[in-house]
């Protein structure tokens, strides 16, 4: 008998877990979207679409709550089951930032000092990421603005990676009572090298768009300024660095006067995300001309790689980062969550090193001489 002419089953099952409340519009929250899928001429193909999921807590720099991780897997979750998406679209809400990590006010007012709870909210954080590695779909970073500490990590676990000329990367961690164990000490040297990453973790410095592509983290950065109806890259970024072949370095920040005159002309620019946005309907759109099982063997064959170190080390990451959340982590969080009532959000590290040189206990005593006094 045909193989084909088996009787079938002929409704079509339903692989969704969470349906959409998670999901809302007013912040903070995750707001989720289909948007048709564009062709080169830019007209919708019927049927197709990309999902867009979206960090909206624009007032705390996209931050991510609690809620809001579980909105992010059920986002990723619902477009892998989704049949007519094609690819997923992960950017935040607004201009100034794509996700700027954990929520510090939630860590500071709730987990600092409860390692239990942290821990089932790590249970969560690690789902996050999974739930990008385990998506069915390519998953392209869109990134809107600020790309920093964990905004870093979920960011980087992505499959491709576009930005705005504007955003800014980097990692906090060890200033603000954490370390970048969200994958980042996982495998961000393969992106620069492991001198350049090694500083990155560390140092928390700010690295602008042009350097990260330079260095390999992201695949594009693009200008989004627009002033007199023309797009002008970022005026904070100089490009008079060379390397001794004559290559223009992109990448380093203007000083001084070049900066106060970046910022003056900054502000007579308008933001546009219109060049952003058709190189991610260019992706899209590339990605849509290929066999999708042949496509996402593919990406999981290079996914498999960071996942590999990322499954690795999550767990026991989980236990230190909740088992910190009694020391460092206290410092830092609530140095940072209060610094409108002291007017500096970092602990005092000159007078905790000196505290630990004493071999002092980690007791109220300590935590009043290292943090901020209020005005």
């Amino acid at each position: 008998m045909d193989f084909f002419k088996w009787p079938r089953q002929t409704d079509i099952k339903d692989h969704e877990l969470f349906g959409v409340d998670h999901f809302g519009k007013d912040a903070p929250c995750i707001i989720y979207e289909k948007k048709p899928v564009l062709d080169d001429k830019g007209n919708p193909v019927e049927g197709l679409f990309s999902a867009w999921i979206i960090l909206n807590n624009p007032s705390q720099y996209n931050s991510y709550t609690t809620e809001m991780v579980k909105g992010v897997i059920a986002g990723f979750h619902r477009a892998s089951m989704d049949r007519s998406v094609v690819a997923i679209v992960f950017t935040g809400i607004g201009d100034k930032a794509f996700c700027t990590g954990g929520n510090t006010k939630e860590y500071a007012e709730y987990y600092s000092g409860n390692p239990s709870e942290y821990a089932l909210y790590m249970d969560l954080f690690n789902g996050m990421v999974d739930a990008i590695y385990m998506a069915k779909k390519p998953v392209i970073c869109r990134v809107n603005g600020m790309r920093v500490a964990g905004g870093q990590e979920i960011g980087m676990a992505c499959d491709v990676s576009i930005s705005s000329d504007l955003a800014i990367y980097g990692q906090a961690g060890p200033r603000h009572g954490s370390a970048p164990v969200g994958g980042s000490t996982d495998y961000i040297f393969w992106y620069l090298g492991m001198e350049h990453a090694m500083w990155n973790c560390i140092s928390c410095e700010i690295w602008s768009a042009y350097k990260m592509e330079r260095l390999g983290l992201i695949s594009k950065a693009v200008p989004v300024l627009k002033k007199d109806g023309k797009f002008i890259r970022n005026p904070l970024i100089t490009t008079d660095k060379y390397l001794e072949d004559g290559a223009i370095v992109y990448g380093e920040n203007a000083q001084g006067d070049a900066a106060a005159a970046a910022k003056a002309l900054m502000k007579e620019c308008e933001t546009d995300f219109t060049l952003l946005d058709n190189e991610v309907n260019k992706i899209i759109w590339s990605l849509t001309n290929l066999f999708p099982h042949c496509l996402m063997m593919s990406i999981d064959g290079i996914r498999q790689k960071k996942k590999f170190f990322w499954d690795m080390n999550k767990l026991p990451n989980r236990h230190w980062l909740a088992a910190n959340m009694m020391s460092e982590a206290y410092l830092g969080f609530n140095a940072f969550n209060n610094k409108k009532l002291t007017g500096k959000g970092e602990s005092d590290f000159i007078e905790y090193r000196r505290q630990l040189s004493e071999a002092r206990l980690f007791d109220q005593e300590l935590v009043d001489k290292v943090l901020p006094p209020r005005k």
